[in-house]
């Protein structure tokens, strides 16, 4: 100010409104203020600032013509200041209350609720086979989904959606469930769509007590707060709602971080983080400017800003929303409403991470990912390989050769394999050995020689090899590496046709050495010919068959590793491990493997508790096998498998180290704890079981098997995530013991059938088992109780199937109130998968979909007394 005066802008802040009067956000607010938060019960999840400014002038004159001026400049704003409130009012009214007793319809209007502005809207909205319920955003040309209801079950055909006895409830059409939405069990007296984005039920207090900001799904919205242990979880494809592929967590330490939704909270798995690890207690916040940040409620933390304040836009309201996308990037919009009333814009304003191919899984395994002209992330084969599902490319890649041809050409001398050079990197704490290269030449020489090999990156001078899969690749033109293929043709056997390697065929299909065709066909037809031969022909086909049966009951359950180099796995000595379980002294658990052992370890972060388990009566297979299987199954990782922290093989002492779980195994959340766990979170538990072992039968090159789903090789962390142990120690266990041992484990309850039918054991020997466990998890009770009060429940299997035919379910959960849909389905994939006949029993891949609703479960057949 000229003349010595000043003029300040001092926003006045009102009281906080009633809940019931929440307003709605403006869009004149001060840049420079911060926001304040209000106290709600959901306060540990989700906090508002719902202020609005008012500006008043004062003035500090120094000379009479100065306060002249001044006074003007005041009149003026202040008339300004008119024309802002009045422009504010109009877009600021009261919330609309929604009274008990009202409901939405999909035959009928109205089938949402509108916030006052109309804006944001809840209620049903349509998607291909039915409709959902959710949140979404007034946008142009497509409305913006910002929250969905059960994201993970099927839409409903038609249905009504009703706030009664002060609880929200969905009616689908056909069926007599009725589904809660708000469903912690407290009745409201009337609800509101606020114009913040959030559906909320007050009590006669006008305090909220349920809110869609409490469970957010793959979104926050401007003015909410994601508070340590929360996550967003993305959706399939955008106009898929399920659960997606990747999550963003504030975690504990107070890291913002990314992950695919199957691994671990580790670093393999993370793809980008806030780099605020250590700071505890740190929330990531998004306030009604666009500001996304990290900070503290108590400030004991500076803030980390993601993104600062928008300039405001002076003919139209912002709004701001954080969202993971079904790519797995985090992106900031902004959504602008003109004044004028053209159609909304929408607007990328920051995301991260910057390239979508530095998302950890999104191409499958074996394939890499390359950006496309117009910058969308596209998902490759390397020469050799061919697509997993042509409509899927993000489930991966194949090879067109097994890792069996290239040892039988290794004794033969015949050229099975070659290189290919290929320009992209992947996940390198994978490589199984590091070896040091004078050259990228010499690293392809090393991995075509090494048949355990499937890829190599020569980088800083060193070769890292890899057995396959690789993962989590993306392409760069500066990378060295290479890529093993297969010298071989496709014989389609039906049409006696040759196709090019790595040509799709679907049926009859056979990897030869083209060399050596016409050869064998010849040396066949001759021995055809010689009648001598039979009986030796017959001798030979009788020991074959003998040694295909012994391979695939006993055969490559765990993926290879190498005999030689460097592992991602820490090997201890005896000493060590004695010392760290005090002489192994307290005893956790026991099993057929061995006995485990608490103990403690130093790490750069302290103390770590493992658990040691102690393997007996191994298979006299020497060290290098040893370590090759040990290593095989460290570098399995998925977040419902227990990862393998490090091994010893000094001598006759051969020990794995694993992750403690602090709750123990889920016989003991099942059958010993004072409390059982509750519906929910049975439900999440047997998904989870499931998923780890769909993983391993379908995830990992060379199938797993486990042989022993059971309740005590299930174990739960600290945040009650089920994980499953023993995986892949079959194979390292005597063969003639194998089944031996597992009959005299106490767990005949869990075997299949085959086991006592000298069949092949296959992956659906685990998909009885898990059948098994699964009906277990449903009735917290073992699978046979010889003590039960009627002679009809003693065999679990039985006394379910005669609950499900009498529609008498809830005596499985003992009257436990529990969604009627949800336990029929439990039930029916239980009893599916302990069908007597391994044909008859699914795949854990459609077990996984049969329990999320995915699939259509009919009635099973009665199950059979094993």
């Amino acid at each position: 100010m000229a003349f010595g005066s000043s003029l300040f802008l001092q926003p006045y802040q009102h009281a906080q409104l009633p809940k019931k009067a929440m307003q709605q956000h403006v869009l004149y607010r001060s840049i420079f203020s911060e926001p304040s938060f209000s106290s709600s019960p959901f306060s540990s999840l989700i906090s508002y600032a719902s202020t609005t400014p008012v500006f008043s002038c004062a003035c500090l004159p120094t000379s009479t013509m100065a306060a002249a001026a001044a006074v003007v400049l005041c009149l003026w704003l202040s008339l300004l200041g008119s024309a802002t409130t009045s422009v504010v009012a109009a877009a600021t009214t009261k919330a609309v209350s929604i009274a008990l007793n009202s409901s939405l319809s999909t035959a009928r209007s109205p089938s949402a609720w509108r916030s006052a502005s109309g804006r944001f809207a809840f209620g049903f909205y349509p998607v291909p086979g039915g409709f959902l319920v959710g949140i979404w955003l007034e946008t142009a040309p497509n409305r913006t989904i910002v929250w969905t209801a059960f994201r993970d079950e099927p839409p409903v055909t038609g249905g009504a959606l009703s706030l009664l006895g002060g609880r929200l409830q969905l009616t689908a059409t056909g069926t007599d469930g009725i589904k809660y939405i708000s469903d912690n069990g407290v009745s409201g007296s009337y609800a509101s769509m606020l114009d913040t984005g959030d559906f909320v039920i007050y009590d006669g207090s006008d305090q909220i007590v349920w809110s869609t900001a409490a469970s957010p799904t793959d979104t926050i919205l401007a003015r909410q707060t994601m508070r340590p242990g929360y996550q967003l979880i993305s959706s399939s494809s955008a106009f898929n709602r399920s659960t997606g592929m990747f999550r963003l967590k504030m975690q504990q330490d107070g890291n913002l971080v990314l992950y695919p939704i199957d691994g671990d909270d580790t670093a393999i798995f993370a793809y980008w983080s806030s780099r605020t690890s250590g700071a505890q207690g740190l929330s990531l916040k998004l306030d009604s400017q666009g500001a996304l940040f990290l900070s503290a409620d108590s400030g004991t933390y500076p803030r980390k800003n993601l993104t600062y304040a928008m300039r405001r836009a002076p003919d139209a309201e912002v709004l701001y929303r954080a969202t993971v996308e079904e790519d797995g990037v985090f992106r900031l919009y902004g959504h602008a409403f003109y004044l004028n009333g053209s159609s909304p814009t929408t607007s990328i304003l920051w995301q991260a991470p910057d390239s979508p191919c530095t998302v950890k899984g999104i191409c499958g395994l074996n394939s890499y990912c390359s950006l496309s002209a117009d910058g969308q992330p596209q998902c490759l084969c390397p020469h050799g390989f061919r697509f997993n599902n042509p409509q899927q490319w993000r489930l991966g890649c194949k090879r067109n050769f097994s890792v069996g041809s290239c040892e039988d050409g290794a004794v033969r001398g015949a050229p099975t394999a070659s290189m290919t050079l290929l320009n992209a990197v992947w996940q390198t704490e994978d490589a199984y050995s590091t070896p040091s290269s004078s050259s990228a030449q010499d690293c392809e020489t090393e991995c075509l020689a090494d048949c355990l090999c499937g890829a190599a990156l020569f980088q800083g001078g060193r070769c890292l090899k890899q057995a396959l899969p690789f993962r989590f690749a993306q392409s760069d033109t500066g990378a060295q590496a290479f890529v093993k293929v297969g010298n071989f043709q496709i014989i389609d056997r039906d049409k006696n046709t040759t196709a090019a390697a790595g040509t799709d065929k679907i049926n009859g299909t056979a990897m030869v050495n083209p060399a050596g065709a016409k050869k064998t066909l010849i040396s066949l037809a001759a021995l055809l010919m010689i009648s001598g031969a039979c009986a030796v022909c017959s001798v030979f086909l009788a020991s074959f068959l003998t040694a295909l049966v012994y391979k695939r009951k006993f055969g490559r359950y765990i993926c290879k590793a190498s005999l030689d180099g460097e592992a991602p796995l820490t090997s201890f000595s005896y000493v060590q491990l004695m010392t760290a379980t005090g002489g192994f002294k307290e005893v956790v658990g026991k099993g057929a493997f061995g006995t485990v052992f608490k103990g403690t370890l130093a790490s750069p972060r302290g103390q770590k508790i493992v658990a040691v388990k102690r393997l007996d009566r191994m298979a006299e297979e020497g060290e290098r096998e040893f370590q090759r299987e040990v290593r095989a199954i460290g570098r399995i990782h998925h977040r419902n498998l227990a990862r393998l922290l490090g091994f010893c093989n000094e001598g006759a002492h051969r020990m794995l180290v694993y992750d403690y779980m602090s709750k123990g195994s889920l016989a003991d959340v099942l059958f010993k704890a004072e409390v059982r766990p509750g519906w929910e979170e049975r439900v999440r538990i047997a998904l989870d079981v499931a998923s780890g072992l769909r993983y391993l039968h379908d995830e990992c090159e060379a199938r797993i098997i486990h042989c022993d789903i059971k309740p005590q090789n299930i174990l739960m962390d600290g945040d009650g995530t089920a994980k499953i142990s023993d995986f892949g120690l079959a194979k390292l266990m005597l063969a003639e013991q194998t089944r031996t041992i597992t009959q005299v484990r106490g767990t005949r309850g869990y075997l299949a059938p085959e086991w006592h039918k000298n069949a092949p054991i296959t992956t659906k020997t685990d998909v009885y088992s898990f059948g098994v466990v699964l009906l277990e998890i449903v009735c917290c009770r073992r699978s046979l109780e010889l003590e039960a009060a009627a002679a009809e429940e003693m065999v679990l299997t039985e006394w379910a199937y005669g609950c499900l035919l009498s529609r008498e379910l809830p005596r499985l959960v003992d009257g436990e109130v529990v969604e009627l849909g949800e336990l029929e389905r439990m039930v029916k994939t239980g009893l599916w998968c302990v069908q007597s006949d391994p044909t008859s029993r699914p795949t854990m891949r459609n077990v996984v979909l049969m329990l999320e609703g995915n699939i259509n479960i009919a009635l099973p057949p009665p199950p059979e007394p094993v």
